[in-house]
């Protein structure tokens, strides 16, 4: 099993997750942030005056798959969160040790 931990632009998230719905993905934890990469921020102008904004607002997916589907979810989460602009995320892929589904005790795949 792999977690898929992506960052993506907030106004992506729908996409992605018809995009992700559309090829069998059943289930994400989905978390707003806020963080910094290559963007390292930016400026905005308040009633006047202008300050620093050092984190920038970013929805968190958290996503566990089998690992025959890892790559196809991955794909799927770029094409879709693209923008061609600078800020639009990164995906981490991670092995998952075990997963146990509480209601029913399933466990690993059968879990998902």
């Amino acid at each position: 099993m792999k977690l898929i931990i992506a960052a993506i632009k907030p106004f992506k998230l729908e996409e992605v997750r018809e995009a992700l719905t559309a090829i069998g993905v059943r289930g994400m934890m989905v978390t707003e942030i806020k963080g910094f990469g290559t963007q390292s921020g930016h400026t905005e102008i308040y009633r006047g005056a202008e300050y620093a904004v050092n984190f920038v607002p970013k929805i968190k997916l958290e996503i566990v798959v089998g690992d025959a589907m890892a790559d196809q979810v991955v794909d799927t989460i770029q094409k879709a969160a693209r923008t061609d602009k600078i800020g639009d995320g990164k995906i981490f892929v991670l092995d998952v040790e075990a997963a146990v589904r509480v209601r029913t005790g399933e466990t690993d795949d059968n879990a998902l």
